[in-house]
């Protein structure tokens, strides 16, 4: 079969593996799509993401839906045929944090297509994929394939407003229009945020974030245009400006929500206002039980479509890196691997 592979910084290629059988447990997916994500893109370009560095070859992906392949032994379904999701963590279950129900920051968890540990995670960017059952979600009824290959994003969306608190009739800023940060938008609108500002330097991603539900936009660049008093602040780019700005925008007593992973090292932000403004900042990583509740909410017409901007087949998959890096061109670019 084929499949989209890093082999290091510049060096993507779609070439042949091998085809596994499921063992006992595990079910057989063949991928439809696969959603590129920010991540994905770092391995592709960079070599690694953080620290976590390319060390052997590595199928890319962990944004992936498909129809059932195949079952394993002692495994009751989803039958063959089936329309699945796939949830792309394993946590160990047995640490702290698994224990006290905090599966997301489990620290021996293993996630699709992550350089994180060696032999490295292979990822789902492949025609065929063999997993656990746990890890297979039947698609909920009406919920296409295409769609649902947001789940996987729209649950890290999910779990930063959970992290946020309670957002019903607040006034939330989102910094970062990318697919997380649209996402972010869908869903604080669904959760009953009453304004939403999303700033950003890109009028293209402006324009999507306002298509899924934001109520205000604003150049990052324009100083003029900065939100005051807002009651939560969602930072979703990244970069630690956009740190600072959440930490002015936010009222006293608000609170900021660190989405997006900020530069290696140490960075530097507007501290004494946390003292000054008493704010609480928290961060967000990844999900866990939010992914059915991602799939429920897009099969209940969640207004997301305007974040897939692109569809390249897999053999393509170089170019569709290089477009999915161009943010006036694209949001979501998902891979065809059908």
């Amino acid at each position: 079969m084929r499949a989209c592979v890093v082999h290091g910084a510049h060096d993507l290629r779609v070439e042949d593996i091998e085809v596994q059988a499921p063992g006992r447990g595990q079910i057989a997916v063949d991928v439809a799509y696969g959603g590129v994500c920010g991540s994905d893109l770092h391995y592709a370009h960079r070599g690694g993401v953080g620290d976590f560095l390319v060390q052997e070859p590595m199928v890319l992906g962990h944004e992936v839906v498909g129809t059932v392949a195949a079952l394993g032994d002692d495994v009751d379904g989803p039958e063959a045929g089936t329309p699945v999701a796939v949830h792309p963590a394993t946590p160990c279950r047995k640490c702290p944090e698994c224990l006290d129900h905090r599966e997301n920051v489990c620290r021996d968890t293993r996630y699709l297509g992550s350089a994180a540990r060696l032999p490295h995670v292979q990822g789902g960017f492949a025609q065929r994929i063999v997993l656990p059952a746990h890890q297979i979600r039947a698609l909920p009824e009406g919920l296409s394939l295409e769609t649902a290959v947001l789940a996987e994003p729209l649950s890290v969306a999910l779990h930063a407003v959970a992290r946020a608190g309670d957002v019903t009739g607040r006034s939330v800023f989102v910094t970062g229009a990318g697919p997380i940060g649209c996402l972010a938008v869908a869903a604080l609108r669904a959760a009953g945020a009453c304004d939403v500002i999303v700033s950003d330097l890109v009028p293209e991603t402006l324009a999507v974030a306002r298509a899924v539900g934001a109520t205000a936009v604003v150049r990052a660049d324009d100083p003029d245009a900065a939100p005051t008093d807002i009651d939560i602040a969602v930072e979703a780019s990244g970069a630690p400006a956009a740190l600072g700005a959440c930490v002015r925008a936010v009222r006293r007593g608000g609170r900021v929500v660190q989405l997006g992973l900020l530069p290696p090292g140490d960075v530097t932000f507007p501290g004494n206002l946390l003292v000054t403004k008493e704010i609480e900042l928290v961060g967000a990583f990844r999900f866990g039980a939010e992914f059915d509740d991602a799939l429920a909410l897009l099969a209940s017409g969640l207004p997301v479509e305007p974040v897939l901007t692109h569809r390249f087949p897999l053999d393509q998959s170089e170019q569709a890196f290089t477009v999915a890096r161009d943010r006036t061109q694209a949001s979501k670019v998902v891979l065809d691997l059908r």
